[in-house]
């Protein structure tokens, strides 16, 4: 029974907030994978932090739609990405946070009449 599963409705959930964080993220600051994963997780203490599964496929349509471009660093030797947010994802960051703002009163609302 997935529908009565608090896992199940947590995913969906942490899956559409994980991609709004990684914006959020990449709007402060050029990071790499691994740094945006750690700040996600540092924001929302750890409820919605992308595993690197789940990141790099949202970075790379992040970066198919404009939203985001990477530059490749040597670092020690080896190759890593450093992922910056372009214009686009900037309007595309600003119109996700009143989407949430909006949706978020609404949750809050429906959980505090819930009997």
């Amino acid at each position: 029974m997935k529908y009565e599963s608090q896992e199940y409705w947590a995913s969906l959930i942490k899956m559409s907030l994980s991609r709004f964080f990684i914006l959020h993220v990449l709007q402060e600051q050029s990071l790499h994978g691994y740094e945006i994963t750690k700040r996600v997780g540092d924001i929302t203490c750890g409820c919605c932090a992308p595993t690197e599964g789940s990141l790099y496929p949202v970075l790379k349509e992040f970066v198919d739609n404009e939203l985001v471009q990477y530059e490749t660093q040597l670092v020690s030797g080896r190759e890593r990405k450093v992922y910056t947010i372009t214009p686009k994802g900037k309007r595309a960051y600003n119109v996700a946070s009143d989407a949430w703002s909006e949706v978020a009163v609404y949750i809050l609302r429906a959980v505090k009449t819930n009997p």
